[in-house]
C-alpha cells in the first residue's frame, strides 16, 4: 500500500515538472518584441539575424522598417513613428503576446530608449544606441541645417519637400529629403532624438538591457558609463558588454537579449 502512494505521489510530481517545462517552452510565444534597424539600415540587414534568432526560439516578432530606412529618409514626424510601434505592440498582444519588448539598434537603439519614456512597455533592449542630436558633434554637423528648418517653418513653409543633412559617425554627412517640420523632429538638439534626455525621462518601472560592444566606436565607448549612469535604478536594469562592433552587436547579443527578457518576464 504504501509503496502504491509512493509511485501515485512520484508520478503526480513528473506530471507537475512536466508541466512546468512545457510553460517554461511555451513561453517565448507570449512574449512580443518589436525590433529596429540602424541609420539607413532595413529590417533584413543587421537585425535579420537577431530577429530570426528570436523567432526560431518561438518569441513573436516584428521587425519594423522605420523612418530612418535607407527608403523612407524621415518620411514622417517622431510622434507617427512612436504610432507605428504602438500599432506594432497592438498586432503582437493580437496573436497572444501577453509581455512586450522594444529592442533598437543604433538610432534604433536611441529611439527605443525615447519610446521608453512615452510609453510603459515592460522592457527596453537598447543595443549600442547612437545618433544621440544633442552631442557636440551633431550640433556642429547639422547645425546649419537644423536653422535652415526653423526658419522655413517661421515663413510657413514647414511641409515643403526640401534637401536637408543627416551625420553618421561613419560615413559623415549625407542627403535626405524631408520637410521642415519632420525634420525638425528628429533634428531639434534638444527633441526626441537627445539621448540625455531620453535617458533622464525614462517611465521608472521599465527595466533596460544597455548594450554596448566592447568593439563600439570610439565616441560610444566613451560615453557608455555617463549614459548608463543616467538611467533610472531599477533592479533589472542592465549594462551588457559582448565581444563585438557596433555592425555586430545585434547578431552578438542575441542569447543575452532572450535571458533577458525571460528574466524581466519572470520565468528565470
Amino acid at each position: 500500500m504504501k509503496a502504491c502512494r509512493f509511485f501515485i505521489s512520484a508520478l503526480m510530481l513528473f506530471a507537475v515538472a512536466v508541466a512546468d517545462v512545457a510553460n517554461a517552452q511555451a513561453l517565448p510565444s507570449q512574449i512580443g518584441i518589436v525590433v529596429m534597424h540602424g541609420k539607413g539600415g532595413l529590417p533584413s540587414g543587421l537585425v535579420s539575424a537577431l530577429t530570426s534568432s528570436l523567432q526560431s526560439k518561438g518569441y513573436l516578432v516584428t521587425s519594423l522598417e522605420m523612418p530612418w530606412s535607407k527608403h523612407r529618409e524621415y518620411d514622417v514626424h517622431v510622434n507617427v513613428a512612436e504610432k507605428e510601434v504602438v500599432a506594432a505592440f497592438d498586432a503582437l498582444r493580437k496573436r497572444g503576446a501577453k509581455k512586450v519588448f522594444v529592442a533598437g539598434h543604433s538610432q534604433g537603439g536611441v529611439f527605443a530608449l525615447y519610446f521608453g519614456g512615452k510609453h510603459k512597455v515592460d522592457g527596453i533592449v537598447a543595443i549600442a544606441p547612437g545618433g544621440h542630436v544633442g552631442n557636440a558633434l551633431f550640433r556642429q554637423k547639422l547645425g546649419e541645417w537644423v536653422t535652415l528648418a526653423r526658419k522655413m517653418i517661421a515663413e510657413g513653409k514647414g511641409d515643403e519637400k526640401t534637401t536637408f543633412m543627416d551625420f553618421e559617425g561613419a560615413k559623415g554627412t549625407f542627403p535626405v529629403r524631408s520637410t521642415p517640420n519632420v525634420y525638425l523632429s528628429w533634428f531639434d538638439p534638444e527633441g526626441a532624438m537627445n539621448q540625455d534626455v531620453a535617458l533622464k525621462a525614462m517611465i521608472p518601472e521599465v527595466p533596460v538591457l544597455y548594450i554596448v560592444p566592447t568593439g563600439d566606436y570610439p565616441g560610444l565607448l566613451k560615453v557608455k558609463q555617463p549614459m548608463f549612469r543616467s538611467l533610472p535604478s531599477h533592479p533589472l536594469t542592465k549594462l551588457y558588454e559582448p565581444d563585438a562592433t557596433h555592425v555586430g552587436a545585434p547578431t552578438a547579443s542575441g542569447e543575452e537579449i532572450m535571458r533577458w527578457v525571460l528574466k524581466v518576464s519572470g520565468e528565470l
